[in-house]
């Protein structure tokens, strides 16, 4: 059996190769199994591909340093300013912080298959009572209901997504049956009832239900929900989002637009899992994709050397400390990108190898994800020690898709490797 599965992988490796000679001009060169493995590490030693490939980290590493950084986590629960100035309120006041990390933990599961991180979104879940929480924000509430359905696909329990399809359909200000913007932010301090970009990181939730139940009229709700903050804030010189209306027009002293990073992390991140989930015929695919393709481009010209993005895409050196909440959410979309053939690998991964340097060396020797932005709504100074629960799940979400980029293109230079056309047919 162990003999029949490697010459299965060979196979798997050299097939397409094969095929893609028979119509070459010459005759190929037949050779026995230890040469062809032989001269394939020789290839994948010499070529620009494979540098690419070593440059990027194995998946043992890759795997533990998540499984550290989630252990991290898990021991020190994050408690902010609001929920010590509000003790013995339900965590579920206001869970987008824990649903953000969340989503982190069940994007490790879909690629590694962990079970333990699995069984920890189930725990959760369990734990909330599989309910939307109490936010005043009608779109923070898709974000727990985001795990609530990854666990869903798993193990097929009705009553896991259940409080989400009846929380939609009670007319209410906040849910789609009561309003038709329902995902305005109404309190906001210079501006009440704004769209927000933080709002499109719950979107996917809805893509998932129409996946879920059948019913396309989440996807209705989900595109006109999407389309319409996308028109209020997307900024169409920059390529990027406004964190809300009241940004627009206004300058830093230094004459620049303010583009907040995490800001759009949410949207970039928001629209990669999407596209997980929105059906490959859908009239709507094209502007996902357009969006994201735009808001990719415009993200690398904007990295720092470090690796790491400042708070302000646009003027970097109005705060020019590091940040990486908003890097996790770039790592994980360029990187699934490439992963789902939606980006240029050569174009694209030297920023998410970069990106994912720069978050490994954020980390403290326990496993904390440093330098992330503490919660507010536009960039601000951050400190070496700052962190919270979303900024390890944009963690976790960028290792899910390295972890799979590593993988994958491992498997690409090892068979481009064995079969060469050019050399093997004597050109």
């Amino acid at each position: 059996m162990r003999n029949f599965r490697r010459w299965l992988v060979l196979a798997l490796m050299v097939g397409p190769a094969c095929v893609a000679a028979v119509g070459a001009k010459k005759p190929s060169v037949v050779m026995n199994r230890t040469g062809i493995l032989s001269q394939a590490a020789a290839r994948m030693a010499a070529t620009p591909d494979s540098a690419s490939a070593e440059a990027l980290p194995g998946k043992p590493e890759v795997l533990a340093r998540v499984r550290k950084v989630n252990s991290y986590q898990v021991a020190h629960p994050v408690i902010d300013k609001w929920e010590a100035a509000h003790p013995g309120v339900n965590p579920m006041h206001r869970p987008w912080p824990r649903a953000t990390y969340y989503t982190g933990v069940m994007a490790v599961w879909k690629t590694t298959h962990d079970q333990s991180f699995l069984e920890q979104g189930a725990k959760w879940g369990r734990e909330s009572q599989w309910g939307v929480g109490e936010e005043q924000l009608g779109a923070n509430r898709l974000f727990p209901a985001e795990t609530w359905l990854e666990v869903y696909f798993v193990k097929k329990d009705r009553a896991m997504i259940e409080p989400t399809i009846k929380w939609l359909a009670t007319p209410d200000p906040l849910t789609p049956a009561g309003a038709k913007r329902w995902y305005l932010d109404d309190r906001g301090e210079r501006e009440r009832n704004v769209p927000y970009a933080d709002s499109l990181y719950g979107a996917s939730a809805l893509a998932m239900l129409a996946k879920a139940t059948g019913d396309k009229n989440y996807l209705n709700i989900m595109n006109a929900f999407f389309d319409d903050v996308t028109q209020a804030l997307f900024d169409k010189e920059a390529g990027l989002y406004y964190r809300d209306t009241t940004f627009i027009g206004k300058r830093t002293p230094n004459g620049k637009k303010v583009l907040w990073s995490r800001g759009n992390g949410w949207v970039f991140a928001g629209i990669a899992r999407i596209l997980e989930y929105l059906p490959k015929n859908d009239p709507g695919r094209q502007r996902y994709l357009e969006i994201f393709r735009r808001q990719a481009a415009e993200l690398v010209k904007r990295q720092g050397a470090d690796g790491l993005w400042r708070m302000n895409l646009d003027d970097p050196e109005q705060f020019p400390d590091p940040e990486t909440s908003g890097t996790g959410f770039f790592c994980f979309g360029l990187a699934w990108g490439i992963n789902h053939g939606v980006l240029e690998r050569k174009q694209f991964l030297p920023a998410v190898q970069k990106s994912w340097h720069g978050l490994t060396q954020s980390l403290s020797p326990e496993g904390k994800v440093l330098w992330g932005q503490l919660v507010g709504t536009q960039p601000d100074s951050t400190g070496r020690e700052d962190t919270h629960e979303y900024v390890t799940g944009g963690f976790l979400l960028a290792g899910s898709e390295v972890y799979k980029l590593a993988k994958l293109r491992r498997m690409k230079g090892l068979r481009d490797a064995i079969w060469d056309r050019g050399e093997l047919d004597g050109k």
